[in-house]
Parts: structure tokens; C-alpha cells; sequence
């Protein structure tokens, strides 16, 4: 479980002359085992703010800590110690590995954190069968569809049951019954085995599923609520 702790955060980008601050003084305290929907409309800092808590976007100022640990203060190595370890990522881009299968693309974290051969195989195989990929392991991301190849990259995210999955619209290229089921499987992870998930999201759906919801506009919260999420 991953505990956050976000202090003050302040990014800024040149876009041509101009400044436009993708985070504006944002703080935040985040509970082990929350289920947080960040929504707002494009531009309003919900990615960058996800990439922050990631270790892959540097901050103009500001503290974040997880469980404890500061990760603004770490090096390249210590980085990316701890997002290969501690956190999963889902991009809407999905950032698989051409050459390689559906399976072994699902291994390849594994693969890094040293884990067998025979485990790493069988682990992916049973959270492709869980995501709705049985039968589709050997196959390319060429040979799958947008859905498909997305729902590869959230086996690949929560394989290794990490304590906290980031995840930055992993609905957009699912239909509505994929994406109820995605949003079953974050839940009974989150439920069952205690994993952090915020989620940036246009989606509605996405957001009914949400024990809390975080609005964001011009790079601040605009609104911080707890709800009651629709039953998985």
C-alpha cells in the first residue's frame, strides 16, 4: 500500500513566449489504498501531475513522498529502482514492444526485477487470461487492436501487484464494456489487495468508480471530494 504525500507542487512549461503552469501550488495527502480519479479538461495538470508522483517529470518546487521517501530528492538510479519495483504505469499511448508478444511484453518487468523464466510466464499468462486476452499471448501488438494492445499494457502495469498504478486515460481506446471491466479489475486489486490507483479520465464511467474525486483546472484543485463508487 502507498501512502503520498504531495507539498506545494509548482511546474511551469514555455509554450512560444508564454508560461503556462502545469501545476500551481498543488498539495495533496493521499491514503494507502485510495481509488482517486483525477478529471479536468486537457491542460488542466491532471498528467502532469501523475507524472510528478512517477519520478518522470522534474518540479520547479515542491516536496512528494511516498510512503516516507522523497522521491523529488532521488537520482536516476533510485528513480527507476522504484518505479520498476513499486509502480505501475498505464499511458494512453500503451508503450509496448513491437517485437515482442503480448506475453512477452507482460514479462519483460519481471524479467528486469529477476524473476524466473517459468514464473514470469505463468504469471503472465494468468493476468492476460484476467484482463480477457486468453489465447492472444503470442501475439504482436500489430496483430491486436487498440483495445487489445491496452489492455497488454495494464497486465504489464499490475503483474507484479505494485502498491501504487498510475494510469492516465486507460479508457480512451475501450468500448463501454471493456471499460467497465477494466475499471472491475482496478477495483478488486484495490479492494483485495490494497493497490493505490489514480487515474486522470475524461470518462464518466471511469469517474463513477471512484472513491474519491479530484478536480483540477489551470494547473490547481478545484474540488477534492469522497463519493460512493458504483458496486464492481
Amino acid at each position: 500500500m502507498a501512502e503520498i504525500k504531495c507539498v506545494d507542487l509548482c511546474k511551469t512549461y514555455l509554450q512560444g513566449d508564454a508560461e503556462v503552469r502545469a501545476l500551481d501550488h498543488v498539495t495533496l495527502d493521499i491514503e494507502p489504498a485510495s481509488f482517486i480519479c483525477l478529471s479536468g479538461p486537457s491542460g488542466s495538470g491532471k498528467t502532469t501531475l501523475l507524472n510528478a508522483i512517477g519520478g518522470l517529470d522534474e518540479l520547479d518546487s515542491g516536496a512528494i513522498s511516498i510512503d516516507g521517501e522523497r522521491v523529488d530528492r532521488l537520482d536516476g538510479g533510485a528513480l527507476a529502482d522504484l518505479r520498476l519495483r513499486h509502480i505501475g504505469f498505464v499511458f494512453q499511448s500503451y508503450n509496448l514492444i513491437p517485437v515482442l508478444s503480448a506475453r512477452e511484453n507482460v514479462e519483460f518487468v519481471m524479467q528486469v526485477q529477476g524473476l524466473p523464466a517459468r514464473e514470469r510466464s505463468q504469471k503472465a499468462r494468468d493476468i492476460l487470461r484476467e484482463v480477457g486476452l486468453e489465447g492472444m499471448e503470442d501475439r504482436r501488438p500489430a496483430q491486436l487492436s487498440g483495445g487489445q494492445q491496452q489492455r497488454v499494457a495494464v497486465a504489464r502495469a499490475i503483474v507484479s501487484q505494485p502498491k501504487l498504478v498510475l494510469a492516465d486515460e486507460p479508457t480512451a481506446n475501450l468500448d463501454s464494456t471493456s471499460a467497465d471491466q477494466l475499471m472491475r479489475l482496478f477495483r478488486d486489486l484495490n479492494d483485495t489487495h490494497g493497490v493505490t490507483f489514480m487515474i486522470a479520465t475524461h470518462d464518466e464511467r471511469v469517474m463513477r468508480y471512484a472513491k474519491r474525486l479530484i478536480r483540477m483546472q489551470d494547473g490547481k484543485v478545484i474540488g477534492d471530494d469522497l463519493q460512493r463508487p458504483i458496486d464492481r
